[in-house]
């Protein structure tokens, strides 16, 4: 399941909002690498809490020329630790690669690359999360209707970023920073189960017309901010944060 965005979406499986694919039946996945390759939301208490992993790895593989900035990555971090329990800390690794020349890019294609330039899998008490930071755009856009990012398996992140630079090149367009930190908190809210996807609901605020998405004006994961419109008012005054329901939510499945 994927969400496609206009202008200046964040989609679920699909960038700042919602979006699951499922592995292909016959891509073999190592045993070292199989609690990674599972469906979108499922380690959403495993990510929360510090009942089974007490340490957090993210793992930014971004590719040449495309890594986001500093400020959106601080950002991001702040973000996490203040919903994640993890004692033994949260570790952002970075680094670079060459473009893959598969641009666009479907999921398929996202997934293959993931095969090659994730390095990091759960181990021991610690879980890894892996982000693609991508050169080229979704496959799916035309025009005005496109893709941020997918959260597309349980630790598994793409970030469009040459669609977010052209996005913030606009006139009027958001701070790059601030929607490269947009699309990485609204995605990582995914991981955790945000909306009713491996966290369940304390209350209801789902949006019954947009699965994956928050009902409440101004959350981070409301279904607004998929669109051109919506997403520049609500960038307008930095990046949005969790609403108290959403934050109820990850409370009850573990999280701060």
């Amino acid at each position: 399941m994927q969400i496609t965005k206009f202008l200046s979406i964040l989609l679920f499986t699909s960038l700042l909002l919602v979006g699951c694919s499922d592995d292909d039946e016959n891509t073999f996945v190592p045993d070292s690498q199989s609690s990674n390759k599972q469906p979108l939301g499922s380690s959403a208490n495993d990510l929360l809490s510090d009942t089974n992993f007490k340490g957090l790895t993210v793992e930014i593989v971004s590719v040449q020329g495309f890594e986001p900035t500093a400020t959106a990555i601080n950002t991001f971090r702040s973000f996490l630790e203040e919903r994640l329990f993890k004692p033994d800390g949260i570790t952002i690794n970075q680094r670079s690669v060459s473009s893959s020349g598969l641009a666009p890019f479907t999921i398929e294609k996202v997934k293959q690359i993931e095969t090659t330039a994730r390095t990091e899998f759960n181990e021991g008490d610690e879980i890894k999360v892996y982000i693609y930071f991508a050169d080229g755009t979704n496959d799916s856009d035309e025009g005005a209707r496109v893709t941020l990012g997918t959260a597309y398996l349980n630790t598994s992140i793409v970030i469009y970023e040459n669609t977010l630079r052209n996005l913030s090149s606009n006139p009027n367009g958001p701070m790059l920073s601030t929607v490269e930190a947009a699309a990485l908190n609204h995605e990582f809210a995914h991981l955790l189960g945000l909306i009713n996807i491996g966290t369940s609901l304390q209350s209801q605020h789902e949006d019954t017309e947009s699965r994956g998405h928050c009902n409440v004006q101004s959350c981070l994961m409301e279904a607004a901010i998929e669109f051109e419109t919506g997403m520049m008012s609500m960038l307008d005054n930095g990046v949005p944060e969790l609403d108290a329901l959403c934050i109820a939510d990850l409370q009850a499945n573990g999280g701060r």
